[in-house]
């Protein structure tokens, strides 16, 4: 079964925030950045308020890594791997490896554990902030998978800018 949903960064605030919609448009996960951090640091937590994932960017590194906990656990590493044209990160994780691989432009990706597709990310070309659509094929990965998105958004679309 498919699930779909929506990611959207808020705009003009203090530190990073997204919200995390379903395909009715209702919320189910929220994201705060820190505020004054060395590096990004990024909770996402559940519409109860309990903290379901930390991101943590690791500083001085040749390529963009992040950290994602599951409270104390590490539960996965986030790189960036070299390439020319087509972005491409590595996900090791608790719940197996992960491959994911843009289109040309950055905007289109596909996940992959083990060589098969479990899921996608559209980021919107025209939006206020960033905006994402993230078609999953197991909703009980649609927690981690969102923590991926962000992570992925910082990744490829905020190492710049800081």
């Amino acid at each position: 079964m498919l699930m779909v949903l929506y990611i959207r960064q808020k705009v003009f605030t203090l530190g990073d925030k997204y919200h995390v919609y379903n395909e009715n448009l209702q919320p189910v996960f929220t994201v705060q950045g820190r505020l004054f951090s060395l590096g990004a640091k990024i909770h996402v937590y559940d519409m109860t308020g309990q903290e379901l994932y930390f991101i943590s960017q690791k500083l001085f590194r040749f390529l963009p890594e992040y950290h994602i906990y599951t409270g104390d656990l590490l539960c996965a590493i986030i790189k960036k791997e070299f390439t020319f044209f087509r972005p491409r990160l590595s996900i090791q994780s608790q719940y197996g490896d992960y491959t994911i691989e843009g289109n040309l432009f950055g905007m289109d990706f596909a996940i992959f554990h083990d060589g098969q597709p479990v899921g996608e990310i559209h980021k919107k070309w025209f939006s206020f902030g960033d905006s994402y659509e993230l078609i999953v094929h197991d909703p009980n990965n649609a927690a981690f998978f969102s923590t991926l998105v962000i992570a992925i958004d910082h990744c490829l679309h905020n190492e710049d800018r800081r």
